[in-house]
C-alpha cells in the first residue's frame, strides 16, 4: 500500500549551518577516490569527538573502537585518515546537521548488495530520504542527486532507473550521533593546499564556487529587499536548505495531489519557497516554470558582486564528469545573476580503439612475453611476525619522550597494545628503531601493524612510507595480457599504443583477504587500459608487470563507485582505460599521467632498480 502524502519540491536539507546558539548533529566522513564524502559510523564519530575534546591537533585511533578499522589513524592536525598497513591517505571533514535530521535521532538507510550485505547511504542522501519518509511521500527521486535511482517506500525497494534493477533498502535504528554547541571552527577538508589562500583554478571547482556566489548573491539581495528584518546569513550551497527548518513551505508547481512523490532538485531552494511571513519570493517560485513565466522573476535580479566568473556550463575536457542536475542548476543560477551560460550536451567517452585484427597486434619491443599468470598465494612460513619486526629495527635502550604514532602513547611508557597483544620475548616497554628512516616505534606497536597487514615478510613506516622488504598485496589470481595495437593515443600521435588486458575470475577469499572463504565477485573483467608505445611508456609497462606479480594491482575490498563489498577493486595504482578521450578523468591527453603513476610504483616498492635486480 503506498503512503499517501503530497508531492513536493525541497532541499536535500542538513547540510546549512543553523544559528550559533543551537545544538549540531557532528558526522565525521572520508573523501574517496570519486569525490563522495562517505560517513563514519555513530560509533567512531563519537570516539572522533572525544579525542578532539582533549586534543584538537592529535590523533584518532580508530581500531580502537571498531576492530575492522584497526589500521586507520586519523590525523586531526592535517585532516586525513592514514591507513598504516598500506599508506594510503585519505581527506576527511567534520560535517554539521540538524538535530532533527536522520543522523540526529540515529537513524540509517541502506540498500542491500550482490552479497546480500547491506550498505549505508551517502550522509545527504540519507537525509533526504528520511525527510520523504516521515511526509509520508510514497516514492523518492534521487536522480538530482547524481543517482538514478527511485526509492519506493510501498515495498521498501530502489529501481535503477536505467536497467530497471531493484534492490531490497531497510531503515534501522543505530546510536545518534554526538551533538556539539557553540561556534563552529572552519572546516578543514580536501584539498589541504586550499589553506593557503589561494582558491584552486580548475573548471569543476570554479563552477561550483561561481553557482554558491550567484545564488547567495541572489537571495540575500531578494532578502534585503523584501524583508529587512528577517534577514538572515544564506547557507552553504553543497546541498543546504537556504532557510532554517520550520520557516519555510514547499509545493509542486501546479498542484499538490494525493499519491505524488517526492523529486529532489539539484538546487538547494524549492520552486515555491517562502519566507517566515508566508509570502514567496519573486524569482523563485518561477525559476522551474515555462519562458513567459519567468519574466516577472528576472525583474528582481541582483547584483552580482565582484569575483564572480563569467564561465560557460559546457562539458569540462579533462576535469572529470559534470552531472546533468549540477549543469541544469548552475545554469539557472547564473542566468538568473545575469552571467553568461552555455548548455551543451556532453559527449560519450571513447573506451575501446577501432577493431584491430590478430595480425596487427605485435609484442612490445624490449618487453619479454605478452602474458603473465598470477596463482594463489604461497605464505612464507619460515618467518614468524617477531622475526620479521626484529629483521628491520635496532631496539633503543633510552627512547626519547615522543609518541608512538601507532599507539599515540609515549615512547617512555608502554605500549597501547599491553594486554591487547602479546608476543614472547617481545615486552610491551621495549622500544625499535627502523633502519633505513630512524623512525622509533614500540616493537610490540610494529608486530600489531604487521600482523593486521599481508604478513608477507615486509614493513612499511607508518611515518614516512618507507618500505623495508619486498612488499606484496592480496590480489586474487588472474591473467595479464600486454600488446602493441597500431593505433594512437591523444597526444601521443606519433607512436602506437600498448594496450593492457586484465582478467580476472570470481572465487573464493584467501587467508589473506578481510573474509576468508566467503565468495568474491569481479565485475567489469576484462579491463583494457592504455600506455603510449614510447621509452616512458614501455618503462611503465615493465613496472606495472613486476607490481602484478607482487600481487600490487588489484586487492578486494569494497568498491568506491557502487558501494559493493567484497569485490575486486583498483589497489592505489592508477590506469588508464578510456583510449581515445579524457571525459572521465581516465584518458589521454595527460601530460603528467606517466610521471604520477611511476611514483604511484614507487610508494608500492616498485622502482626501476627492481628492472635491474
Amino acid at each position: 500500500m503506498a503512503r499517501q502524502g503530497s508531492g513536493a519540491m525541497l532541499a536535500s536539507g542538513g547540510l546549512g549551518f543553523p544559528p550559533q546558539n543551537l545544538a549540531r548533529v557532528v558526522v565525521w566522513e572520508w573523501l574517496n577516490e570519486h569525490g563522495r564524502w562517505r560517513p563514519y559510523s555513530a560509533a567512531v564519530c563519537h570516539h572522533i569527538e572525544n579525542v578532539l575534546k582533549e586534543d584538537a591537533r592529535g590523533s584518532v585511533v580508530l581500531g580502537q573502537v571498531d576492530v575492522q578499522l584497526a589500521p586507520y589513524v586519523i590525523d586531526l592536525q592535517s585532516m586525513h585518515q592514514f591507513r598504516q598497513d598500506t599508506g594510503t591517505m585519505r581527506p576527511v571533514r567534520r560535517n554539521f546537521y540538524d538535530p532533527s535530521s536522520a543522523p540526529g535521532k540515529g537513524i540509517v538507510w541502506e540498500w542491500e548488495n550482490d552479497n546480500s550485505s547491506w550498505t549505508p547511504y551517502d550522509m545527504d542522501i540519507c537525509i533526504t530520504i528520511q525527510n520523504a519518509y516521515e511526509k509520508q511521500h510514497p516514492w523518492l527521486d534521487l536522480s538530482s542527486l547524481g543517482f538514478c535511482y527511485l526509492i519506493y517506500f510501498s515495498s521498501m525497494s530502489q529501481m535503477n532507473r536505467q536497467t530497471q534493477r531493484k534492490r531490497r533498502l531497510r531503515r534501522r535504528m543505530d546510536l545518534a550521533y554526538p551533538l556539539t554547541m557553540g561556534s563552529i571552527p572552519k572546516s578543514q577538508s580536501w584539498p589541504v593546499g586550499a589553506s593557503t589562500g589561494t582558491p584552486c583554478s580548475c573548471p569543476q571547482c570554479l563552477l561550483v564556487n561561481s553557482t554558491r556566489a550567484a545564488s547567495n548573491a541572489i537571495l540575500a539581495s531578494q532578502r534585503r529587499k523584501l524583508y529587512p528584518g528577517a534577514v538572515r546569513q544564506s547557507s552553504t550551497f553543497a546541498g543546504a536548505a537556504l532557510w532554517p527548518a520550520g520557516t519555510g513551505t514547499a509545493a509542486v508547481a501546479g498542484g499538490t495531489a494525493k499519491g505524488e512523490g517526492l523529486r529532489v532538485p539539484g538546487g538547494a531552494f524549492a520552486p515555491s519557497q517562502s519566507v517566515p511571513g508566508g509570502v514567496p519570493l519573486p524569482g523563485l517560485n518561477n525559476l522551474n516554470q515555462p519562458g513567459t513565466q519567468r519574466g516577472a522573476g528576472l525583474g528582481a535580479r541582483a547584483t552580482v558582486p565582484p569575483g564572480v566568473p563569467a564561465l560557460p556550463v559546457k562539458n569540462l575536457n579533462g576535469t572529470g564528469p559534470v552531472h546533468p542536475a549540477l549543469a541544469g542548476m548552475t545554469g539557472i543560477l547564473m542566468c538568473a545573476a545575469g552571467l553568461p551560460v552555455c548548455l551543451t550536451r556532453a559527449p560519450k567517452p571513447i573506451l575501446h580503439p577501432p577493431p584491430v585484427s590478430k595480425s596487427d597486434i605485435k609484442p612490445v619491443p624490449g618487453v619479454n612475453g605478452i602474458c603473465r599468470k598470477t596463482k594463489k598465494k604461497h605464505l612464507k612460513k619460515s618467518k614468524t611476525p617477531e622475526d620479521v619486526v626484529r629483521r628491520y629495527i635496532q631496539k633503543v635502550k633510552n627512547p626519547p619522550d615522543e609518541d608512538c604514532t601507532i599507539c599515540m602513547e609515549r615512547l617512555v611508557t608502554s605500549s597501547g597494545y599491553e594486554g591487547v597483544l602479546s608476543h614472547r620475548g617481545i615486552k610491551p616497554e621495549l622500544v625499535g628503531k627502523l633502519g633505513k628512516c630512524g623512525h622509533m616505534y614500540h616493537l610490540l606497536c610494529l608486530l600489531a601493524m604487521y600482523n593486521n597487514g599481508n604478513k608477507d615478510g615486509s614493513l612499511q613506516c607508518p611515518t614516512c612510507k618507507a618500505i623495508y622488504g619486498e612488499k606484496t598485496g592480496t590480489q586474487p589470481p588472474g591473467k595479464m595480457e600486454f600488446h602493441l595495437i597500431p593505433h594512437s593515443l591523444p597526444g601521443y600521435t606519433d607512436s602506437k599504443t600498448i594496450r593492457i588486458v586484465y582478467d580476472i575470475p570470481t572465487g573464493i577469499q584467501g587467508p589473506e583477504h578481510p573474509n576468508p572463504g566467503k565468495k568474491f565477485t569481479a565485475r567489469g573483467f576484462p579491463r583494457h587500459c592504455y600506455l603510449p608505445d614510447n621509452e616512458k611508456g614501455r618503462k611503465v609497462l615493465k613496472l606495472l608487470i613486476v607490481a602484478w606479480d607482487r600481487r600490487l594491482i588489484f586487492t578486494i575490498g569494497t568498491s568506491n563507485t557502487t558501494g559493493e563489498s567484497d569485490t575486486v577493486v583498483w589497489n592505489e595504482i592508477h590506469h588508464k582505460t578510456e583510449f581515445g578521450s579524457n571525459l572521465t578523468g581516465h584518458g589521454y591527453p595527460d601530460p603528467n599521467y606517466l610521471d604520477n603513476v611511476l611514483a604511484e610504483l614507487l610508494a608500492q616498492g616498485v622502482s626501476e632498480a627492481t628492472l635491474k635486480d
